[in-house]
């Protein structure tokens, strides 16, 4: 069985700096077990980086979310703790200007998957978006998200969006 993570968006951002939240931090230890373990199994492990540039707040998305993050290079764009120690220097990388990356779908496409893990955040935003154009990149791969492994600062969002992907046929693990 082919497989991959996707590691969605786990950067320091996120978790500590301009759009941090406390449930974030907390996902550090179920990622990082994660990574390893698609790593001993032969399993492919994918980042994308929500990634933005000094003209963010000019943009669409700055207009409606006007909080800088993610300036690539900085180091709240870097991948959060251990997570970025995990990323080895090869692995599949895709730097989204945003919320869902056709670069990342046609990736996919390509490789054929049996199935496609997502974990990290945000669940409401990135996360959704990525399992869909996974599930709409490979129709009969089996795409997973694992509820242990993302979050949202808005948690009645987060179970909304959640419930939006089981109805899409994602598999939605460990929703407790």
């Amino acid at each position: 069985m082919k497989r991959a993570l996707i590691v969605v968006d786990y950067q320091n951002d996120f978790v500590g700096g301009s759009l941090g939240f406390p449930a974030a931090a907390a996902l550090e230890d179920p990622i990082c077990e994660k990574i390893r373990q698609y790593k001993e199994r032969g399993g492919d492990v994918i980042f994308t980086y929500d990634t933005h540039g000094e003209d963010y707040l000019q943009t669409q998305e700055g207009s409606r979310l006007p909080i800088v993050h993610c300036l690539k290079g900085t180091d709240g764009w870097q991948l959060y703790g251990r997570v970025n120690s995990l990323r080895d220097s090869d692995a599949p990388t895709f730097l989204k200007p945003a919320f869902g990356s056709m670069e990342l779908a046609e990736y996919l496409m390509c490789r054929r998957y049996d199935e496609v893990e997502l974990v990290g955040l945000v669940s409401s935003i990135c996360v959704i978006s990525n399992a869909i154009l996974a599930k709409a990149a490979l129709p009969e791969c089996r795409v997973v998200v694992d509820a242990a492994c993302t979050a949202g600062a808005d948690k009645p969002l987060h179970e909304k969006a959640l419930d939006v992907m089981q109805g899409l046929q994602i598999d939605v693990l460990n929703r407790g």
